[in-house]
């Protein structure tokens, strides 16, 4: 079955934008001239971020790993030229916990990354994305 998504975006004022989506979840977008909201290359890693936590918080949990906090931080570089795109991404996963096995954390990123994380297997086919790990024990 194919999954179609679909989200309404609706001009607010100067450059502000507010946008829907289907289950009724709303975001402000702006530019970061005016302030007034998210701007579309921050939700872009924004998305990055919870796709890859989503995906490799409920990897872990299967995996009975005793994770007590999880922080996802995703750094973006950017071209100095229009269209300004993304050159590299690094992501990276700040797991805090007891016995946390390094071998489940990196399985788990390599899955999110190549098979369960939508965002981030696109992404990858246009920018540098990589993944990073620190495990501090509880």
């Amino acid at each position: 079955m194919i999954q179609e998504l679909e989200i309404r975006a609706r001009h607010v004022a100067g450059l502000q934008f507010t946008a829907e989506t289907e289950t009724g979840h709303t975001v402000t977008l702006d530019t970061h001239e005016h302030n007034m909201g998210v701007s579309p290359m921050e939700m872009l890693l924004i998305s990055l971020a919870g796709c890859s936590g989503i995906s490799i918080i409920s990897i872990l949990q299967k995996k009975q790993q005793n994770v007590t906090h999880y922080e996802v931080r995703v750094h973006g570089k950017r071209a100095e030229t229009h269209p300004q795109v993304f050159t590299e991404i690094i992501v990276e996963h700040i797991f805090t916990g007891h016995n946390i096995s390094p071998v489940a954390i990196e399985r788990a990123i390599e899955l999110a990354e190549t098979r369960y994380c939508s965002v981030s297997v696109m992404l990858s086919t246009v920018v540098q994305l990589q993944h990073t790990y620190h495990i501090i024990e509880a």
